[in-house]
């Protein structure tokens, strides 16, 4: 219903929303209903009442048009409250553009302060440089990468509380739901299901019942918006068409069902016209949706407007004009319709009483107006509203896609540059897109092929295998060896049934061709990969295709992990000379054997992971990430790989998704997190198995069987292990194989079963030497020196340590120090040199890092002591291995730690209980003490007591088993679930 329209009825949905404005504590609520039932004027109602009591009310609108855009709904949900740091021009900073439009509504270049996607930049001294930087990435700034859904979430419940804690409720009112962009809509869920703990804080949505949303399955309060009783509509029709005789009001009460747009907007096309025919026509679509009906209405309407009217409202509805904008500035700027009385005469437009601008009575009348207008009149538009946004490549893009029939390289080009924008902002699937049209508008037979091959690629990534192969074979019509080709298929085989012979196979032929072609582009642009690399993608670098070409034959290499297929993959890369690049240099000799060729690469990982990743392709991100993993440095890394994700994998280029998984359960594992390393490889397994990867499914199940063996879950371990083996080697997959052998070896260490220990760890490679090409031969030294020693393999286990130590293993990388020091602890000859490399593992800069080898060691060394120097020496580090080993929750070397604690005169202490779930506030509360805030501190943080904080502590402490607030951090950590349901 249009503004100001009295409501009639509704008194149940009234009463609802009169209390959840006026509820002190916050929430969400999401209206749902068909179009036209009323959902809007209930908005309306409730932001009255919210403006009424005093509280600050902020409105948007999903917009069809940039459902496609991540976090476009979502920036304009929360522009207002974004203070702009520095900007003179208005009470809080804020410009609106559309104020600085000419007629046409193109922006006025003559403005200094034109809004610019880089002008808009978060300074709020209330908000922490978390939450900043998570606004300044998704909201345009170059400073980093969009976040996941829980860190931008988490930055905008944040800001959401600073914005209440000045002392004015807030209620944020979304409306047209069902079209905001996915991103934000998954944001706007996560901030729902949390407003409960945060008071003054509410957010009100309305959706289309009849139009899918990621608000379906958001897990929010919801409350049906029906039709109006008989009587209501009875009302509501009489009150505002009094005038219709008995026929007709009998025939508008029918055929509107209760809905009150259709009660407002039937009458005048029956009376407008010959009411017969009219009155036939409606009849006419009887059993037709009744927004289809009410469309009807509106174009016929349309079709009594000039062309100049109706072209002025298609570019208006072609660039996302909201059927009620909200308040404040626009984020963006819009096209602005001019001279459109005739079309706010016959009621399809309205004009907003808060700034005088024309808007869209309600959305069905702009997809009417989209729906009647001629291709020609669309492109026409489209291209208007592409000069609009010159300043927004991906809005230019989504125009410029609309606008452009016949071939025109200046279009192909810009798309293109939108895609490799979106594909480094969590867009490849948007990507694949965009360089198909940019392939189908390309003026050249070359520049086509090379833009179908890139689209192929981004489409591989983002797990669109068939797609991709469809994209490659288009690219070089006739042949199935083309460079996307081959990509494309190899990518298949390596991901679906883990193919790595043939595959390697076809790949050298691959490249080996690239680089003998005359045709080759950028042939005589030589590189030096002894200069410095620039780590920064750039479109115009010399052989992407043979890059690419060459990370895929190092990536088969490693699956196949044996030393025939790797000499093969060198051979290759020395033939490239110059035109292998510094990254296929570091991928090649990580990779492959660290031992061999790794010394010096683990500076220049750093220095590479340290800068510019959010410049680098996601795919680029995940294989140096892989580098960092083989050399024992992928901690640093990590707080990337968690931000990007979930971005990922929902929108992106889901296969490195998938890896980026494997590599924070990878450094999970490592630094000991183990609940949350199982709870990384059970998502990374769900994925995989869904979308029919075989060999990453059988690659997590690998990574869960080793933290089932550190776990003493002997049975589960085996049983994964089991299905590893059988499925990698028949197919030749070393890699998962060596895996399924250290797996072998740590669960039978763990169970006491030294024996069968020793024969898996000798699977990999025998005492006293390290297999060429086999990367878990130097990762198991310490199980197979441990087994060999509990066997009676002295010399063996010396033998081996010994060989680690000649082989350079402590310089290559910090856990390859440990180990080595604790192996050759272990098996050294006197008492000294043990002493001296148990003090140089456990003071080693890194050990801690690396707490389950660390235990191990240091229950070596407390066994060592006990019996060379009696039980008072070796309590000290006994203990120190019982506990760490409780802390992981490793049972079975915890009960053998204990057990020499026993022996060492300890008595057994009764287990500590497990903690008890907290409240949300209490875990809340309980954070911020534990951070060193006072209890008046923390009171004015969450709007609280004193007094009730302290009572949120004193139900805390014994939940947490403490007695102290030194003890708090300790404590906390040890909760399983992080993030207890409020």
């Amino acid at each position: 219903m249009e503004p100001g329209t009295v409501m009639v009825g509704r008194d149940g949905e009234r009463t609802r929303l009169s209390a959840f404005v006026r509820a002190p504590d916050g929430q969400a609520l999401v209206l749902r209903g068909e179009a036209g039932v009323g959902k809007s004027t209930l908005l309306d109602l409730a932001a009255r009442l919210a403006a009424e009591d005093g509280q600050l009310v902020v409105r948007a609108t999903g917009v069809e048009a940039e459902s496609g855009l991540p976090h476009a709904g979502l920036h304009q949900l929360l522009y207002p409250l974004l203070p702009d740091a520095g900007r003179p021009d208005g009470p809080s900073g804020h410009t609106d553009p559309s104020s600085h439009t000419d007629r046409s509504g193109r922006p006025d270049q003559h403005r200094p302060d034109q809004h610019r996607p880089d002008q808009h930049r978060p300074g709020a001294p209330g908000l922490n440089a978390t939450a900043r930087a998570a606004f300044d990435a998704v909201f345009g700034r170059p400073d980093g990468p969009p976040p996941p859904v829980m860190a931008l979430g988490i930055a905008v419940l944040d800001l959401l509380s600073w914005t209440a804690s000045e002392g004015r409720p807030l209620l944020l009112v979304l409306d047209d739901g069902q079209w905001l962009d996915e991103a934000s809509a998954e944001v706007c869920g996560f901030v729902g299901r949390r407003l409960a703990g945060r008071p003054g804080v509410k957010l009100l949505v309305a959706v289309r019942a009849d139009t899918a949303s990621r608000f379906d399955t958001a897990a929010l309060p919801e409350a049906p918006v029906g039709a109006l009783a008989d009587a209501d509509a009875t009302r509501l029709l009489d009150l505002h068409h009094p005038e219709l005789g008995r026929q007709v009001r009998g025939l508008v009460l029918e055929q509107a069902g209760g809905n009150p747009l259709a009660l407002l907007e039937l009458p005048a096309h029956l009376v407008g016209g010959p009411g017969d025919r009219a009155a036939q026509d409606l009849l006419g679509l009887h059993g037709v949706p009744l927004p289809r009906r009410i469309q009807e209405v509106y174009a016929a309407r349309l079709a009594r407007l000039g062309d100049t009217v109706r072209a002025e409202l298609l570019r208006g509805a072609l660039d996302g004009a909201a059927a009620r904008p909200g308040d404040g500035p626009a984020p963006v700027a819009r096209y602005r319709m001019r001279e459109v009385d005739e079309a706010v005469a016959c009621g399809l437009l309205v004009v907003e009483p808060a700034t005088g601008e024309p808007a869209f009575r309600h959305p069905l009348v702009r997809s009417s107006v989209v729906q009647l207008a001629t291709p020609d009149q669309r492109r026409s538009a489209h291209r208007v509203l592409a000069q609009l946004h010159r300043e927004y490549p991906e809005r230019r893009a989504i125009h410029l896609a609309a606008a452009t029939v016949d071939p025109e390289e200046g279009v192909a080009a810009d798309l293109e540059a939108a895609a490799r924008s979106a594909t480094r902002r969590g867009g490849a699937r948007m990507a694949v897109s965009w360089l198909t049209r940019a392939a189908e508008l390309s003026e050249t037979r070359v520049d086509r092929s090379r833009r179908l091959g890139e689209a192929a690629y981004v489409a591989g990534q983002a797990d669109h295998l068939g797609r991709a192969r469809s994209l490659a074979l288009a690219a070089a019509p006739g042949t199935d060896e083309s460079p996307a080709a081959v990509l494309a298929d190899s990518y298949l085989a390596l991901y679906r049934e883990g193919e790595v012979r043939a595959t390697h196979r076809r790949i050298v032929a691959a490249v080996e061709r690239l680089r003998d072609s005359p045709d080759r582009p950028g042939r005589h642009d030589r590189y030096d990969r002894h200069d410095q690399f620039d780590h920064r993608h750039r479109p115009d670098r010399p052989d992407e295709v043979l890059d690419r070409l060459v990370s895929l034959l190092l990536a088969v290499s490693q699956y196949a992990g044996n030393g025939a297929t790797w000499q093969r993959t060198h051979e290759v890369l020395a033939s490239l000379g110059d035109l292998a690049t510094e990254r296929a240099w570091m991928y090649g000799s990580t990779w492959s054997d660290v031992l061999r060729h790794g010394a010096g690469w683990s500076r220049r990982v750093e220095l590479a992971a340290s800068a510019g990743l959010e410049d680098q392709d996601p795919w680029d991100v995940t294989r140096l990430a892989v580098s960092a993993y083989h050399l024992d440095v992928l901690s640093p890394l990590r707080p990337y790989l968690e931000r990007v994700v979930d971005r990922e994998l929902d929108t992106g280029a889901m296969s490195s998704g998938i890896v980026m998984l494997h590599l924070v359960l990878l450094d999970q594992l490592a630094l000991g997190q183990w609940d949350a390393a199982e709870r990384t490889g059970h998502r990374a397994l769900a994925l995989a198995t869904e979308r029919g990867h075989g060999l990453f499914a059988h690659q997590t199940r690998a990574y869960l069987a080793q933290l089932a063996a550190v776990r003493g879950r002997t049975a589960e371990a085996r049983e994964l292990q089991a299905a590893v083996d059988a499925w990698a080697r028949p197919r030749g997959v070393e890699f998962l194989t060596q895996i399924a052998d250290a797996v072998g070896a740590t669960a039978a260490l763990g169970a006491g079963d030294y024996e069968t220990a020793f024969l898996h760890a000798i699977g990999i490679t025998a005492p006293g030497a390290f297999r060429p090409y086999a990367y878990q031969a130097s990762r198991t030294l310490l199980d197979l020196v441990e087994a060999a020693l509990h066997t009676g393999r002295a010399e063996q286990a010396r033998a081996h340590a010994l060989a680690a130590r000649d082989a350079g293993l402590p310089d290559l990388s910090p856990r390859l120090a440990l180990i080595t020091h604790g192996a050759l602890a272990m098996t050294a000859e006197d008492d000294t040199k043990a002493a001296a490399h148990y003090a140089r593992a456990q003071t080693h800069p890194a050990a801690e890092r690396f707490p389950f080898e660390l235990a191990r060691i240091r229950l070596a060394h407390g066994i060592g002591i006990r019996r060379l120097h009696g039980a008072a020496a070796a309590r000290l580090p006994l203990t120190q291995a019982a506990r760490a080993f409780d802390r992981l929750g490793a049972p079975a070397w915890a009960a053998r730690a204990h057990a020499e604690l026993r022996a060492a005169g300890v008595a057994p202490r009764a287990p500590a209980p497990a903690p008890l779930p907290l409240t949300w506030q209490e875990r809340r509360v309980a954070e911020l003490a534990a951070g060193g805030l006072t209890n008046k501190e923390i009171g004015e943080q969450m709007r609280l007591s004193p007094r009730t904080v302290g009572a949120h502590l004193y139900r805390a402490f014994p939940k947490l088993g403490i007695t102290t607030r030194a003890a708090l951090r300790d404590a906390l950590t040890r909760i399983s679930d992080p993030t207890p349901t409020p």
